[in-house]
C-alpha cells in the first residue's frame, strides 16, 4: 500500500512511519520541519524500505503534485493544529492545510484520509459525571476547537460530495519517546526529572488528564486506515491521572518539589475519553498502562 504521512517527521508521525515501513508499505513523508525533525526519522532511514521524504509546505500546490504522482491509497494528516503556536493565525493555517489535502485527494482519486485532532479541544468542558467521555455532539473549546470542528465539517462535506472516506481520531494526551519537552506534560516532567530541576505545575495540580502511549496511538492510526469511515473516534484509555500524581510517578525518586504557576485561564479540570467506539469500529483498545509507558520512556531517553 502507498501511504502519504503529512507531519511524518513529528513525534506521532515518525512513529507511524516506523510502523508502516515495518509492515511493508511505501511511505511518502511530507513535512516542512517547522516542528518535526529529520532526527525522528533516523531509525526509519537506517532500516531502509520504501521511504521518501519531502520537505514542503502541505498547503502548497506541491502537495497536489506529489499526490498526483504517487497516487496514495491513504493520506494521514497529523499536522493540522499547531500545538506550539496557539495563535489564531496558526490555527487557521490548519484549516487551509485540511482543505488543500482534501482538494488534492478529490482531484487524484484518493479513497481515504485519516486525521488526528486533540480531543480536549472538541468537547467543551464536560462534567465529571460524563467522564470518560463518549463521542457526542461537538462543543469546541476556544479558537483551536472551532478550527478542529470546521475540519471535521470539511471531511464530512467531501465524504458526502466526493466519496472520500475519512476517520478523525480525537486523541487524548499522547506521550512517549521523541516528544519535544514542550509537546506535553509528560515530556516536560521527564526532562525536569532527568535534569534534576523542579517542574512547574499550573494551578494546584489536581486537574486530570487521560495519558495514552504512542505505540497504542499508532496502532489506532493504522487500523483507521481501513476502518471507522465517516466517524470521529476517541483514542484514549478512559482513565484519569492527576498532574501531581503524574509527577510523583515520574520524579518521585528525585524528591524535587514542583514549583507552582497560576492556573491557565482555559484550564480543563478533569478530562478522559472513552475507547468504546474505538473497540467497536477499529477493533482497538489501549494495552499500555501509564507505569509501563513511563518505564518505556525512561528506557528510551535516559
Amino acid at each position: 500500500m502507498n501511504v502519504v504521512v503529512v507531519g511524518g517527521a513529528g513525534f506521532i508521525g515518525s512513529h507511524l512511519v516506523d510502523r508502516l515501513l515495518a509492515e511493508g508499505h511505501q511511505v511518502e513523508v511530507v513535512d516542512d520541519l517547522s516542528c518535526g525533525s529529520l532526527a525522528n526519522l533516523a531509525e526509519a532511514r537506517a532500516a531502509g524500505g520504501a521511504l521518501k521524504i519531502h520537505n514542503l509546505d502541505a498547503r502548497s500546490t506541491d502537495l497536489d503534485s506529489l499526490i498526483g504522482m504517487r497516487g496514495p491509497d491513504v493520506i494521514y494528516h497529523l499536522a493540522l493544529l499547531d500545538r506550539h503556536d496557539r495563535s489564531a493565525a496558526a490555527q487557521g493555517r490548519g484549516f487551509d492545510a485540511a482543505l488543500a489535502m482534501l482538494e488534492a485527494a478529490r482531484a487524484h482519486g484518493v479513497g481515504k484520509v485519516v486525521v488526528a485532532l486533540p480531543a480536549s479541544a472538541l468537547y467543551g468542558r464536560p462534567s465529571a459525571k460524563d467522564l470518560p467521555l463518549k463521542e457526542r455532539e461537538l462543543d469546541p473549546r476556544g479558537v483551536r476547537g472551532v478550527v478542529a470542528r470546521a475540519i471535521i465539517d470539511l471531511l464530512t462535506t467531501y465524504r458526502e460530495r466526493d466519496m472520500i472516506e475519512f476517520t478523525a481520531l480525537a486523541l487524548a494526551a499522547v506521550y512517549g519517546p521523541r516528544q519535544r519537552s514542550d509537546g506535553g506534560v509528560v515530556a516536560a516532567f521527564h526532562r525536569a526529572a532527568v535534569a534534576g530541576v523542579p517542574p512547574t505545575i499550573d494551578g494546584d495540580g489536581r486537574q486530570t488528564r487521560d495519558f495514552v502511549y504512542i505505540d497504542d496511538v499508532v496502532d489506532a492510526l493504522v487500523r483507521a486506515g481501513e476502518r471507522g469511515s465517516g466517524l470521529v473516534v476517541n483514542i484514549g484509555t478512559g482513565e484519569q491521572t492527576s498532574i501531581r500524581d503524574l509527577w510523583s510517578r515520574i520524579g518521585g525518586a528525585t524528591a524535587l518539589e514542583p514549583e507552582s504557576a497560576p492556573p491557565r485561564a482555559d484550564e480543563l479540570m478533569r478530562f478522559a475519553v472513552s475507547p468504546v467506539r474505538a473497540r467497536i469500529h477499529l477493533a482497538w483498545a489501549p494495552w499500555t498502562t501509564l507505569d509501563e509507558g513511563l518505564a518505556k520512556l525512561r528506557a528510551a531517553q535516559p
